[in-house]
């Protein structure tokens, strides 16, 4: 579903129309009706992270394959999440009701078979980055069909689907997954971190074998895969693609551009909008330029071949997970011996690990201005996703969810992407007792408290009011931040993009009752304003407007 701006003006007089949430009001001729659509900015988008086995259990019947079922470590195996669960709560309206214009899943090609046990019980590869089969989604997850019923509800809603690929490494090694051949992986050295070979060309942990990406050497296909698409009937047709893409692109049969073949086959045939990439700065950063270009080819014969299925001229999403990377690098990550810069050429965004400490040292005014200064200086034309908690960061900012309204606030509110990572917005808990490592970030969404329990509701409510917010106003995300006073705590976002226009005010840590607002630098006199947050309209009179509501938070828009 798009937003449009819509406006008649007739020759005699202008008459004014009731907007659904869906519109707004710009100017026309008496002859012509001019529609123009809220533009969607991936700068400034509200993109939802969730874990594709974690969210929900949408198809029972798939949640054992391949004999998975010893017993596993404490929310270490498959708990049944699956495409269809997410499609089921795009349906419900779920994610619209959050402001979510963007789903970012973990990987849901088909995983390693057996499981590993590295001192924390038998662990499988219900996360997704263990590929075994980067051609195939794994049963757990679901279909093809279930991929293309979910981009498609997706679209219909506004909603790009971002996937996470893997390039860096396949899965572990098991008693049912034999290591690959010694010309695509390499078992040793393990990473030091201390310097850029150190960080790269090793295995980032034990028994994880690393792809060799540095090499240019043509290699055949890897015997277990051959045995495998023969078994399931597609080994020519997979042999006949793989021949299409290395004639068009010129590329050595190197084993970085076989996955990179397999990863842009879910652009061309899904018309997936963009994809996270797992493990940035473990791989040589040419490698990222090489799958930027691949991938835009894909998009772009996506665009070509489905017309009908564009959504807008935006580029192909590709934001990189460059481990540490922070905002205050500007567009450099440091690896001690050597800068590089993931941006120019490689990725629209990185993920900016330092936003959690911002958050927890800086009050909002240094911290909106931080940001907005930022993006729009030095990493001007890109971006950063910011995130609170995830699904690897051992130190989040909450972990007991103490603080579910400040960490919407400031995650919401923000200049740049918001990444809500699964349950921020139901306060789910990141401390769970008996499991291990980071199995504690990743317990079942908590649907039931969602369902009945008031406090639940009252967290998601106020996340659902600020994500709304976010996604009606690309001002929020990827406009100029000014302050308009310190105390109480007033500021202003303003976005222009062509004809585009928008400018929101936004209150916080204001008194609750009534507020006197002085918007006379902001908004012309008579204008009618809407406070969101509270639904109270109110018209701009001697330069002020007036809120009385029992909240602490305006969200400023226009009528």
């Amino acid at each position: 579903m798009h937003r449009y701006l819509v406006v008649i003006i007739l020759t005699v007089s202008a008459f004014g129309c009731k907007n659904n949430q869906n519109s707004n009001i710009v100017e026309a001729n008496n002859k012509e009706m001019v529609i123009q659509k809220t533009p969607f900015v991936w700068e400034g988008a509200n993109l939802y992270f969730l874990l594709t086995d974690r969210f929900n259990n949408g198809d029972t019947s798939n949640d054992i394959n391949f004999d998975r079922t010893k017993e596993t470590g404490n929310l270490r195996g498959f708990e049944g999440g699956d495409i269809k669960g997410v499609t089921q709560k795009l349906k419900e309206g779920y994610f619209t009701d959050l402001g979510i214009n963007a789903i970012w899943m973990t990987p849901i090609v088909e995983q390693i078979h057996g499981g590993t046990d590295e001192g924390t019980g038998v662990t499988y590869g219900f996360h997704g980055y263990w590929a075994k089969d980067w051609t195939n989604i794994d049963p757990n997850y679901g279909t093809k069909e279930d991929l293309h019923e979910l981009v498609k509800e997706a679209h219909q809603r506004g909603i790009r689907i971002v996937l996470d690929a893997v390039i860096n490494h396949t899965g572990p090694v098991t008693e049912k997954d034999p290591v690959w051949p010694e010309d695509w992986v390499r078992k040793s050295p393990q990473c030091k971190y201390d310097n850029y070979e150190n960080t790269v060309t090793c295995t980032l942990v034990k028994n994880l074998p690393d792809i060799r990406t540095d090499s240019n050497e043509n290699v055949e296909l890897p015997p277990q895969l051959v045995e495998k698409w023969k078994s399931e009937g597609r080994y020519e047709q997979e042999v006949k693609e793989l021949d299409e893409f290395f004639e068009r692109t010129g590329h050595p049969r190197a084993p970085r551009f076989y996955i990179m073949k397999w990863l842009t086959d879910y652009i061309t045939e899904f018309g997936v909008d963009g994809y996270r990439c797992d493990t940035v700065k473990h791989t040589e950063a040419y490698v990222w330029e090489e799958f930027k270009k691949e991938c835009d080819y894909a998009f772009e014969q996506y665009k070509t071949n489905n017309p009908e299925k564009v959504l807008d001229d935006n580029d192909f999403y590709l934001v990189g997970e460059v481990y540490n990377y922070g905002i205050s690098g500007g567009k450099m990550y440091d690896y001690g011996d050597k800068k590089v810069n993931y941006y120019d050429d490689m990725f629209s965004a990185q993920i900016n690990f330092e936003f959690k400490w911002n958050a927890k040292e800086m009050p909002y005014q240094p911290l909106f201005k931080k940001y907005s200064d930022t993006l729009n200086g030095p990493l001007k034309d890109f971006g950063v996703l910011n995130y609170l908690s995830s699904h690897d960061d051992g130190s989040p900012f909450d972990p007991s969810r103490e603080k579910p309204y400040k960490t919407a606030n400031y995650l919401l509110l923000a200049p740049g992407t918001s990444q809500v990572y699964y349950g921020d917005e139901s306060a789910r808990s990141l401390v769970i007792e008996g499991t291990q490592g980071d199995a504690t970030l990743r317990s079942f969404m908590n649907w039931d408290d969602i369902n009945s329990d008031e406090k639940t509701k009252a967290i998601l409510e106020h996340w659902q009011k600020l994500g709304k917010f976010r996604e009606r106003h690309p001002a929020v995300g990827a406009g100029t931040h000014q302050m308009i006073t310190q105390k109480p705590y007033l500021f202003y976002r303003s976005y222009q993009k062509g004809d585009f226009k928008d400018l929101v005010v936004v209150g916080l840590d204001l008194p609750k009752g009534k507020k006197v607002i002085d918007v006379s630098k902001i908004y012309e006199e008579r204008v009618m304003l809407k406070d969101a947050y509270s639904g109270q309209e109110t018209t701009v009179e001697n330069g002020k407007i007036t809120i009385n509501s029992e909240y602490n938070i305006v969200l400023i828009e226009k009528q």
